[in-house]
């Protein structure tokens, strides 16, 4: 008889369930905080502000990936890719247990929470640009009116996204990217593949994020010290984002039997989620 798993989150909620074969019995909807620590443990987004990494962790990815052959269960979770894959996780992590985590610990302990609600403002704030495009490139008129309204009050009256008086005047923040874009159009995921630094980011998604460098103003704008900016700008959303969730994604890595499984389940669920706009995508679940 199959072992039953539960993940959850640190409230208790019940977030994913499987077999130890990884066959998905339930798939629950993915709540906006939930999806946003499942970003986090996937994905540190954040990267894509250093553009010229992108190909060299593709490069690393399936050079590491040529010299492993599929296993049938690999195959039927469309992870053909998943030892090289499993490698690439585990350094991810041991990075982040490293470095990512610590700093974010430490960032907690001695800035204000007044101080860190402003530099995550702003980073939303810098983002806005890439948001807009892909809200209007889905034909979403309501949302584009947000992220549209939300720059400009921000960028004006928030002093220049570090207060988000958007929020406080009723007009919601969401996320949105290439990847949702692509998919919300009918492509497909791909083949699983963990990229060094980046995380999970299957074709779609990294087809989704090299558009969304080009979707943003900033990658065409040449100062002096942009480059250097560009290394700031990274640092500081991988510290937001990591401060943000790292006791969430404590929780979820001790509740996991298999943490590279979980992972990989729950960014599936996560991007399923924001491309349905959190409704089931029942044509994914099994046939039972």
């Amino acid at each position: 008889m199959a072992i039953i798993t539960t993940v959850t989150t640190v409230t208790g909620t019940t977030i994913a369930a499987k077999s130890l074969d990884e066959r998905w019995f339930s798939i629950p909807p993915v709540s906006e905080s939930q999806r946003a620590v499942f970003d986090e443990i996937t994905n540190l987004r954040y990267m894509m502000r250093l553009p010229f990494t992108l190909p060299v962790a593709l490069a690393a990815s399936l050079l590491s990936a040529s010299c492993s052959a599929p296993s049938a269960q690999s195959l039927a979770q469309n992870d053909p890719w998943e030892k090289s894959n499993r490698s690439i996780f585990a350094f991810d992590m041991r990075a982040y247990n490293a470095v990512a985590r610590p700093v974010a610990k430490g960032y907690v302990r001695i800035v204000p929470t007044v101080a860190r609600e402003g530099v995550h403002n702003f980073l939303t704030n810098l983002n806005s640009p890439i948001v807009l495009v892909n809200d209007v490139l889905q034909g979403n008129g309501d949302k584009a009116g947000d992220t549209l309204g939300r720059t400009a009050i921000n960028s004006t009256i928030g002093v220049g996204g570090l207060i988000d008086v958007a929020a406080k005047m009723g007009i919601p923040q969401h996320d949105n990217d290439f990847g949702i874009t692509l998919g919300k159009a009918g492509a497909a995921e791909g083949s699983y593949l963990v990229l060094p630094f980046y995380g999970p980011l299957p074709p779609r998604d990294f087809v989704g994020t090299a558009a969304d460098i080009l979707f943003d103003p900033l990658t065409y704008v040449s100062f002096h010290g942009s480059d250097t900016w560009g290394v700031v700008r990274f640092g500081a959303g991988v510290l937001d984002d990591t401060s943000s969730h790292v006791d969430a994604i404590d929780s979820i890595e001790r509740s996991s039997i298999d943490f590279y499984a979980t992972a990989r389940n729950l960014y599936r669920q996560s991007r399923n989620a924001q491309i349905n706009d959190d409704k089931p995508a029942l044509d994914s679940l099994p046939n039972l």
